[in-house]
C-alpha cells in the first residue's frame, strides 16, 4: 500500500490526496486599507473616492485618453467619455444617493451611466479635484 507524503493532506472527499495548497489563496488581512475621501453634493450625496491608483491604472488611463487625441471629434468624446467611466470605476468605492448606499464596482458604474447630466458633471469636477490633490500627474476629465 503506498504511503503518503508529507506534501499531501488528508483525502478529499472523492477519496484522493490532494496537496495543501491547492484552491487556496493567498490573504492580505494585514494590508492597510487605502485611505478614502468622501465628497458631499448639495443633495446631501456622498461619493467616496479611493486615495491610491496602481501605475497600471495610470497607464492605461492615459492611453484610453490618448486614443481619441488625434481623431475625429465624436471619437475624441467617445475616448473621453470612456476614460472618464474608467477612472471613476477604479476610484470609486461608495456613492450614497438619497440614503442607499452603492458599493459594488457594477453598481456604481451601472449608476453613473444612468446618472443625470448635472449628477455627471458634478462626479468629473469630483474627479478633477481628487485628482489634483492625490494624483497631480493625473490628467482628470
Amino acid at each position: 500500500m503506498p504511503t503518503r507524503s508529507s506534501a499531501t493532506s488528508a483525502a478529499s472527499s472523492n477519496g484522493r490526496p490532494t496537496p495543501p495548497d491547492v484552491g487556496r489563496r493567498s490573504r492580505r488581512r494585514d494590508a492597510p486599507a487605502a485611505p478614502s475621501s468622501d465628497y458631499v453634493d448639495a443633495e446631501g450625496n456622498v461619493l467616496t473616492l479611493r486615495g491610491s491608483l496602481t501605475v497600471g491604472s495610470r497607464r492605461q488611463y492615459a492611453e484610453t485618453l490618448a486614443l481619441g487625441g488625434a481623431s475625429a471629434a465624436a471619437s475624441r468624446e467617445d475616448a473621453w467619455q470612456r476614460a472618464a467611466e474608467m477612472l471613476f470605476e477604479r476610484l470609486a468605492v461608495r456613492w450614497v444617493i438619497a440614503g442607499v448606499a452603492l458599493e459594488g464596482q457594477r453598481e456604481l458604474l451601472a449608476r453613473l451611466r444612468i446618472s443625470s447630466p448635472a449628477e455627471r458633471e458634478w462626479v468629473r469636477g469630483v474627479l478633477r479635484v481628487h485628482c489634483a490633490e492625490h494624483f497631480p500627474d493625473v490628467q482628470a476629465p
